[in-house]
């Protein structure tokens, strides 16, 4: 899917930034693949439960002032997919879903306005069910902008978990900046594992 596709793009560049609570950060790791989704065996899924207070514009500036790119509003796909080749960032901006982590084997998850999530490179997601107003907002760190979006069993595991094993870490936190929990669950930025 390209970016021409999503149905909202960031509309006011002057918009303020989304305003953040401290939460403590729920993790999820998936250590395996689950059939035809890699997951990510070394990073967790970090789940912060109402982080964020604000719009969509604000949340997709707070994205950008933390240094995360390639920002959209759109939704989760109603089919399993990952991303083998960015790390992605999702927060609720209006409505709740229900989403499986981690593929077809994984926990569904309801989450709501202010949620905000963690993906790392690989991990399945899927859209189970959403409410009429359900929107959410995605960005990747600036040098993963051009992520692919993998359908679950259209691509190779080994290649997959190839591309997984060699994408660095991200240097900010998409929701707290400098120091949250992204650096601090996933250590400082470097290549690999």
């Amino acid at each position: 899917m390209s970016g021409a596709d999503y149905s909202a793009r960031r509309t006011d560049p002057a918009a303020p930034v989304a305003a953040v609570r401290e939460v403590k950060a729920e993790t999820i790791l998936f250590p395996d693949a689950d059939g035809p989704v890699p997951n990510n065996p070394d990073l967790p899924v970090l789940l912060m439960r109402g982080a964020v207070e604000g719009d969509a514009d604000a949340i997709m500036a707070l994205y950008e002032a933390n240094g995360w790119r390639r920002v959209w509003t759109y939704t989760v796909f109603d089919y399993q997919h990952y991303h083998p080749n960015a790390h992605e960032a999702l927060t609720v901006a209006s409505g709740k879903a229900d989403v499986q982590l981690g593929g077809p084997s994984g926990p569904v998850l309801t989450v709501a306005a202010g949620d905000a999530m963690v993906l790392p490179a690989g991990t399945g997601h899927c859209r189970i069910g959403a409410t009429d107003d359900f929107a959410v907002c995605g960005g990747y760190p600036p040098e993963q902008v051009d992520r692919v979006v993998v359908q679950a069993g259209t691509m190779a595991l080994a290649d997959a978990q190839a591309q997984i094993a060699t994408l660095a870490r991200p240097a900010t936190d998409p929701i707290y900046g400098a120091d949250g929990p992204t650096l601090r669950h996933w250590g400082e930025a470097a290549h690999g594992a």
